[in-house]
């Protein structure tokens, strides 16, 4: 990425539609209120976590298996926040839809505020063509409760742009998490 990787990507999420709805500043103020800021970065875009989160729990003595995932292991929960409990987990999803150019590989990494937290976020890489919702997951390593703000930042995604296209993208491919909308748990 050149060093005007800011403008590169306004004019990628302005002209080609790669990140909607599209914040050209950092926000760091609502209403008055000091939030976790999101928006344009120097080198990527600080996406933010819609208010439908799903919480990890043990009720039903659930067995987290990728190949035989069972809805039952969540609680869904929608709201200004979500608390999640201590050594848990959460699903959640981007307020933002991204499409990513053939060109491009995004890497999400979580904000420093929530880092600093005990809080890790930690997301899949978004390959050449993969568009959708990002679907977010949330560890709490903490002995505490932690709580995530809705509509707020949460992460933040480098873009990772290459001297040429890649071969096979993930449309091509077919990629199974290809335009999710909401949060997605695992498939086979």
């Amino acid at each position: 990425m050149s060093l005007q990787a800011d403008r590169w990507i306004r004019k990628m999420a302005l002209e080609e539609g790669m990140i909607e709805p599209f914040c050209e500043d950092q926000v760091r103020e609502k209403n008055g209120q000091k939030i976790v800021s999101y928006g344009l970065s120097s080198y990527g875009y600080d996406l933010r976590v819609s208010d439908k989160f799903k919480v990890f729990t043990n009720v039903y003595n659930s067995i987290v298996d990728p190949k035989n995932f069972q809805e039952d292991s969540f609680v869904d929960i929608e709201g200004d926040t979500c608390i999640i409990p201590p050594n848990s987990f959460a699903l959640a999803v981007s307020v933002e839809y991204f499409r990513i150019p053939r060109d491009v590989l995004t890497m999400c990494i979580g904000k420093s505020t929530y880092a600093r937290c005990g809080i890790i976020v930690n997301v899949t890489p978004f390959e050449p063509e993969w568009e959708g919702y990002v679907t977010l997951e949330i560890s709490n390593t903490t002995p505490l409760p932690a709580k995530i703000y809705a509509n707020e930042g949460l992460a933040q995604v480098l873009f990772l742009r290459g001297v040429e296209a890649c071969t096979t993208s993930y449309a091509e491919r077919s990629g199974k998490y290809m335009k999710q909308v909401g949060i997605t748990i695992p498939t086979i």
